[in-house]
Formats: structure tokens, sequence, C-alpha cells
């Protein structure tokens, strides 16, 4: 090969007590905390979610880095253990933020700060991410799985939050998706590659046992504007191949997109035209239209993620009479 590589080896990385966070576990936010936050569609699609439970479909929400970071983490580890979601699926940040807040109960450094520095992303215990890869991918494990058995074996401190550490504990599947390059811990001397791509993929056959189960099911999508759509998209083509083979339909579910810019007065079960670039928001083009043109329904939940879980969580828990909505 005639290309020359960099070699990781020259890196110098530096302890997590030297970074500073911009977030602490402070930010986590008491599940029967009041919300206020309401939005049209929010009534229906805690009912959605509580039918699915009631008939064991699959509910599979889709997070974004930023959900995490927000601090729903005690809310969604409520939901979990409480059947009404089935299966959490990450993005690597995702990952990295929930296992720095159980590891040392802060996370985030500031980019503009540590990339003039060259020190961005860089730091040695962050990269115990990749060992717990490692050692899991020659058990058969997944990525998420992986993370959250180090996180129980070294009995991080601040594990109680942790939707990693609950859900292995739970036996809930948290998929981790990754693209290699697209995380800190890929810049780490002790990455492997072909581990890190064996076990996302492990995940991705997970997440696609578990839609295969979504019919009167729900799928949604939190913050995860392009990862979460294309991997959704890919999963339910190939359950839908092997339901087909058997005479049946993946294709009464109900789909959701939590986000923060504001789709007001659209027809959100037609794709923007392709001169319109709201064409390439993936979450409304292949979420809320494509996926569900044979039969399901689709809705859209505008808000910071901070607000928005929170309040879905009540309202699945706390369901209201028809007759005061």
């Amino acid at each position: 090969m005639p290309y020359k590589l960099f070699d990781i080896s020259q890196l110098h990385l530096k302890p997590l007590a030297e970074r500073q966070h911009d977030i602490t576990r402070d930010v986590m936010i008491d599940p029967d905390a009041p919300t206020t936050f309401e939005y049209p569609s929010m009534d229906i699609l805690a009912d959605r979610i509580r039918a699915a439970r009631e008939r064991k479909s699959t509910v599979l929400w889709m997070l974004g880095a930023h959900v995490i970071r927000n601090g729903n983490g005690p809310t969604m580890i409520r939901l979990m253990k409480e059947g009404y979601v089935t299966h959490f699926a990450i993005n690597g940040a995702g990952c990295i933020h929930d296992f720095e807040l159980a590891m040392i109960g802060a996370t985030t450094e500031s980019v503009a700060k540590y990339i003039s520095e060259g020190q961005f992303g860089l730091w040695t215990e962050t990269g115990n991410i990749n060992d717990a890869v490692k050692d899991g991918q020659k058990d058969g494990l997944g990525f998420g799985e992986s993370v959250g058995r180090m996180i129980d074996r070294e009995n991080f401190p601040y594990k109680e939050n942790s939707l990693l550490w609950n859900a292995y504990k739970l036996q809930v599947p948290v998929t981790v998706h990754v693209g290699i390059g697209c995380d800190i811990i890929h810049e780490h001397p002790n990455v492997d590659g072909a581990a890190a791509g064996a076990a996302t993929y492990t995940d991705f056959l997970i997440y696609g046992q578990s839609i295969l189960n979504l019919e009167g099911g729900v799928f949604c999508n939190i913050g995860n504007a392009v990862m979460g759509p294309e991997i959704f998209l890919k999963a339910l083509s190939m359950a839908r191949n092997v339901a087909h083979q058997d005479g049946k339909k993946i294709a009464n579910f109900t789909s959701a997109v939590f986000d923060l810019i504001s789709l007001e007065g659209q027809d959100l079960f037609e794709a923007p035209p392709k001169h319109d670039p709201r064409f390439y928001f993936r979450p409304w083009k292949m979420i809320l239209a494509q996926t569900v043109a044979d039969g399901g329904q689709a809705y859209y939940i505008a808000g910071e993620h901070k607000y928005t879980v929170p309040a879905l969580s009540k309202k699945i828990r706390n369901p209201q009479p028809p007759a005061s909505r």
C-alpha cells in the first residue's frame, strides 16, 4: 500500500482530571419533577406507547447524544424498568457521555478550547470504552452491552443514572451505533477498528431483531438527525423482507420525531420536494413520510429534549381521562 498511515502511538493523552467539564451530574432531571411542556400530539403518542406495552410490541427510542447530556437518564431508566420502552439506541457520542457521567460524574469539553490545543478528545480514561468493546467482542457481545458490563464490573461511582448500566442489569437492549472516525475514542492508541466495527454491527442486528416486532409498536427518533433515520430505514427494510416471506406485514406502527426545528403548518406525511433544502432533513423524509406510507402514523414534537422527554414520560405513566384533554 503506497499510502502513509497516521501513527496514533505518537499522541499524548491527558487524564480526565485535567479537563474542564461543561456538564456535571447535577444536570440529571428528577423524573418526579413537575413539567408544563405541552404539544398537540403528545397525548396520543403516550396512548400508543401504553398500548404497545400491552400487546408486547417493540417500543424503540433512537437517541441523539444531547438527550443524555440534557439529563434525561433517570427518566428513561424508569420507562425502561417499567416496560414502556423495550429498546434504546444511541450513537457513539451518547455512549461516551453516559460512560463519563457514570465514571466521574461529569462530561463534555469545549471543542473551541481543546481543538486549538490539539487535545480535543484525547483523555485517557474515556478510551477505556475501547478496551470494554474489545473484551466484549471476544465474548460475542455488542457495543452497548460491552460498555454496560465494564461499568458494572468496575463499579463506577455514579452508575445509577447510567442508561447503559441499567440496561445491562435489566437485560434490555441499549445498542450503540458508531461510524468509525466520528467519535473521540477513535483517536486513541488503544482503539481496535475491527472490534468496534464487529461490536456495532452486532448491535445493528439486535436492533433489526427489535424492528421485527414493530407491528403495533412505536418508534421514536429523538434528536438524531442523520444516523437515526438511516439505520431505521435499513433495519425496517430487512425486517419487512423477512416478514413478507411469512405472509406478514410491518406497517401498522406509530413513529415520532422529536427535534428543535419547527414544521408547523407542513404536511408531514409528504416528503418535501427535492428542490427544498428541508428534503435533506432525514427525520421528516424518512420517518414521518416514507416508512409509514403503508399504513402507519407519524407525529412531530418540536422542543428542547430537557422538556419533551420528561413531559412524554409523565403522560405515559399518568394518563389523563379523555374528557380532560
